[in-house]
Formats: structure tokens, C-alpha cells, sequence
């Protein structure tokens, strides 16, 4: 039976989740020269993407369980929301602290402390709305003394509507060793999607000292 063109839809935005951005080394995130004349592809709210090929039941079946599709996201609005519960650090000698988010004005953005040399993973707690999020990646740029020290990139992936919130730990990294790397650093965490849409954009600090 030949899938009709909804399903074929589906499933090139799923296929498309799975190619990475190739990034210039040291490029400013806030300048993407593909951003210049880039117009995002139009969107198709869940209900009209469920209700074509409806009479078939077995695709009816299939493209709910792929979209995790549930009633409250069935209302016509067009374009996903993330929402970004949490972030927190994980390391190997010590428990994992998470923040909920947005942080407090009143609240310090130094959300953690760090050992110089050791491991380190971000993880993220977030949720999905509305519409299927494509091509979801993050940037996180660093800064020390008001200089750019680090910047990594890399891709979430593609994220349908659910109850149940998604959590995604970020590649490992390691902290620099020395007397000169110990100290606070501020940074910029940035997530956009395939279509330039920004759902976070989170200023915070961190420090690095010789012990725990």
C-alpha cells in the first residue's frame, strides 16, 4: 500500500534530524551567514497532519506513535514550544547538581563549582509542545577575563510533542589544569532548530578551582 504524502512528510523531517550542522572552528554563534535569505519551510499542525490518510488505521496508528501525538497539542498552533525545565552537572566525584529554570533575578548565575582537570557533562531537562522540534542543537560559548576561551556545538535532534519531559546530557567535557584556569568563566548556552527559532538562551557562570 503506497503511504500518502503526510507519511512521507513524517518521515523526511525525522530522516533530516539526524544530519549535524558543520560549524566554522571559533565562529561567532550570533553571525550565521546561512541565516541571510533563509526562509524556514511552512509548518503543519498535528491535527491536519493526522487527519489526512485517517481512514487508514494502521497509519493512523503509526504516525500517532511517531509523533506522540496527545489531545491537548491537537489545537492548531503551528509552531513547537521548548520548554526548558532545568540544567544541571554531572561529574564523577561528586552528586549531580541541577537548576531549575528560568533562573531568579535574584538568584546567582554561578550555578556550579568545577575541579580543574576533571570531567564534566551538562544534562538538560526540557519538554515539547505543540509541534514536532527539528533539528534541535546548542551552542555553549565560554569566556574568561572577557576572553573566548571555549566553544563547543553539536545536535539534540528531532523532538515530537509528549507529556512526559525529555532529558539529554551534552557531550563530556574537560575542565583546563593550572593556576591560570582556575577562576570564574561566564557563559552563553544557546538552543535554536532547523528553523532558526530560539527556544534558550541562558547567560550563566561557573568556576573552577584546584579542589572541590
Amino acid at each position: 500500500m503506497e503511504a500518502g504524502p503526510s507519511a512521507s512528510c513524517v518521515c523526511e523531517e525525522m530522516i533530516c534530524s539526524e544530519k549535524n550542522e558543520v560549524y566554522e572552528e571559533g565562529k561567532d554563534d550570533d553571525v550565521e551567514d546561512d541565516d541571510v535569505g533563509f526562509v524556514p519551510g511552512p509548518l503543519v499542525p498535528l491535527k491536519e497532519q493526522l487527519e489526512k490518510d485517517k481512514e487508514d488505521e494502521s497509519l493512523r496508528r503509526w504516525k500517532e506513535k511517531l509523533l506522540g501525538c496527545i489531545d491537548d497539542d491537537l489545537n492548531g498552533q503551528m509552531e513547537p514550544e521548548v520548554s526548558f525545565h532545568s540544567i544541571g552537572i554531572i561529574t564523577e566525584d561528586r552528586a549531580e547538581i541541577a537548576t531549575p529554570l528560568p533562573i531568579n533575578e535574584n538568584q546567582s548565575h554561578v550555578l556550579f563549582t568545577l575541579k580543574e582537570g576533571s570531567q564534566y557533562r551538562l544534562k538538560l531537562t526540557f519538554s515539547v509542545q505543540h509541534n514536532i522540534v527539528s533539528g534541535l542543537s546548542y551552542s555553549n560559548t565560554v569566556w574568561k577575563g572577557g576572553l573566548q576561551v571555549d566553544q563547543s556545538k553539536g545536535m539534540l535532534g528531532t523532538f515530537a510533542p509528549q507529556r512526559d519531559s525529555y532529558v539529554h546530557t551534552l557531550e563530556e567535557e574537560t575542565t583546563p589544569s593550572g593556576v591560570l584556569a582556575r577562576g570564574i568563566y561566564s557563559a552563553k548556552l544557546k538552543f535554536v532548530d532547523d528553523d532558526r527559532r530560539c527556544h534558550l538562551e541562558l547567560d550563566y557562570s561557573f568556576e573552577i578551582k584546584k579542589h572541590w
